[in-house]
């Protein structure tokens, strides 16, 4: 009966351990928060942001946008300057969309609609493997033109844009262990 106890106790600890790693290994990054993947009418809006946040392998980007008003699509370096899409890497047309981050490096981003990306809507990050930290690398965004079109603004991100905390799975870990150990 003790040995059968201890077995569960470990059982409990093994996988409260990989749940605690997958928590502190992932961030749900709320691209430019609440403004949103729109044009934006300042040229750095989408620098400024990144430059606020660490991108990770095994993070993911929230672009908050209106489906037919915008998309994102990640392009090489080459064609992020000049907002060339021939060759795109991904595409997601259907808002709000979810990029997961699985590898390191410089990545690439723009609206592939209209001249969104030549208005600005263009985002550059740079992402760490495991385990060390990213810098986001300078923009070389150009302002907006005066007089573009702005869309419908897009609904505001839902509450919430982080992976659950090391507060909540901590003192839920203790009690599974406590459970299992008195049970």
């Amino acid at each position: 009966m003790a040995a059968s106890k201890l077995v569960f106790v470990l059982v409990v600890m093994v996988v409260a351990s990989f749940q605690f790693q997958s928590t502190v290994a992932q961030t749900r990054h709320v691209v430019a928060d609440a403004f949103g993947w729109n044009i934006p009418s300042a040229a750095d809006t989408y620098t400024t942001w990144a430059s606020g946040q660490t991108f990770t392998v095994g993070d993911s980007l929230f672009f908050n946008f209106t489906t037919r008003f915008h998309d994102v699509t990640e392009v090489s370096q080459a064609a992020y300057g000049p907002c060339t899409i021939a060759s795109p890497i991904n595409s997601v047309t259907t808002g709000p969309a979810t990029v997961n981050l699985r590898t390191p490096g410089n990545h690439y981003y723009i609206c592939s609609v209209g001249a969104h990306c030549r208005s600005g809507q263009k985002l550059t990050i740079n992402v760490a493997a495991a385990g060390t930290a990213g810098t986001p690398p300078p923009s070389t965004s150009s302002p907006a033109p005066a007089g573009s079109m702005m869309p419908p603004p897009s609904p505001p991100p839902p509450a919430g844009n982080a992976s659950p905390s090391f507060t909540a799975v901590v003192p839920a870990t203790f009690l599974a262990a406590a459970l299992a150990f008195f049970y």
